[in-house]
């Protein structure tokens, strides 16, 4: 059982640190994963107020114990480190974003285990509903390259945000070719801020901080650890609105990465290759195995995705009633009040994956609207 000075510890420590400082701190304790965090967070409604609750009342969140409370040995030593991160945040004008907080990107609050806290360095429009990954192979091939170029380019008037890894190949060519056309572009590190990987890629990425940033949910002392970039991988599949491959063989983090937006339910699309190719076995695998949409043109995949050209007058009203899927239109139903995510998921009997992709999607055509991070109401 939890002790009286376990539970007056959660009250001193609630009075004393800042929301960031909260979410921060619920990162360090163990077994507390992204997912129990957000589903702590979902609970109370924020980090802070997650520890103003006492470690007893933790236990009514679903898949909390015992055994994730806290005590004075635990938290101390996390209290010390926190006030160290916070100062070479602040001495590096680092940019923090945690789950729970308004700016938090709404893409990447729909997933169900999105990083507690991000990093970044620059300035990007998180709000954006044009958010597009696009990931590829290391070694490409020179056609890969052209048509990475051309599809970044055709895509320039519809205004997206272009997220990527920094790594060599593909990653580096949407990166360079976003900036090269005036496009916000994201990368994402697998490391903290204190190293860089690639090196080689340092003069980019300081490009990127001044149209666009540098993200990441790894502390500022964290190495370039490989195993890192699984971690790193669904940051770039779940902040996406839609995921982009362009070349990839049949494994490697292309192919993690688009899996991932495939379970989270967003928009795959890859470029077939010749069949032939080693390089283009893994869209040819994405495609037929119904993962992936096939895309051959920025056009095609901007009219699939219904965007507009920003170029272009915009209506001033948007249309009173949108077109839904079957499962769009029950969920749209369900709503007749508003509810939250657990309980629209519960009712639907659909997994939380499923639910929130729909959500999402539905948000985006304007039909449905969040009330915090985890309710949502009809439009009309």
């Amino acid at each position: 059982m939890l002790n009286f000075i376990t539970q007056n510890l959660a009250k001193i420590v609630y009075m004393n640190i800042t929301p960031l400082t909260a979410a921060l701190l619920l990162h360090t304790l163990p077994g507390l994963g992204p997912v129990r965090i957000k589903k702590l967070i979902d609970h109370f409604g924020s980090p802070e107020k997650v520890w103003g609750s006492p470690p007893n009342k933790w236990l009514a969140v679903k898949g909390i114990g015992e055994k994730h409370s806290f005590d004075q040995a635990l938290v101390s030593p996390n209290f010390d480190r926190i006030k160290k991160e916070e100062k070479f945040i602040l001495d590096q004008g680092i940019q923090t974003i945690y789950y729970g907080h308004q700016q938090y990107p709404k893409t990447l609050a729909f997933i169900s285990d999105p990083p507690p806290v991000c990093f970044y360095k620059g300035k990007v429009d998180w709000s954006n509903p044009r958010i597009i990954s696009i990931v590829g192979a290391r070694k490409p091939t020179q056609e890969g390259i052209d048509q990475c170029r051309k599809l970044i380019r055709g895509l320039t008037p519809y205004r997206p945000i272009i997220v990527s890894g920094l790594a060599y190949g593909i990653d580096v060519c949407a990166h360079q070719t976003a900036l090269e056309q005036g496009l916000e572009t994201i990368a994402c590190l697998g490391h903290g801020f204190q190293t860089l990987y690639p090196q080689q890629h340092k003069k980019i990425a300081q490009k990127i901080m001044t149209q666009g940033a540098l993200l990441t949910e790894f502390w500022s002392d964290a190495p370039f650890e490989r195993s890192n970039f699984l971690q790193r991988n669904r940051i770039i599949a779940g902040l996406a609105h839609l995921t982009l491959v362009i070349e990839s063989g049949t494994k490697g983090g292309s192919m993690v990465t688009a899996y991932q937006a495939f379970q989270y339910g967003r928009e795959v699309f890859a470029l077939p290759g010749r069949l032939s190719d080693p390089k283009s076995q893994g869209c040819l695998q994405l495609i037929q195995r119904e993962q992936a949409r096939i895309i051959t043109s920025a056009e095609a995949l901007a009219e699939w995705m219904g965007w507009e050209n920003k170029g272009k007058k915009l209506p001033e009203q948007k249309e009173i009633f949108v077109s839904l899927t079957n499962e769009k239109q029950i969920l749209f139903e369900a709503l007749l009040e508003p509810k939250s995510l657990d309980q629209l998921a519960e009712q639907l009997t659909w997994s939380m994956a499923k639910t929130a992709a729909h959500l999402l999607q539905m948000e985006l055509k304007g039909c449905i609207k969040s009330e915090g991070p985890k309710r949502f109401k009809r439009l009309y």
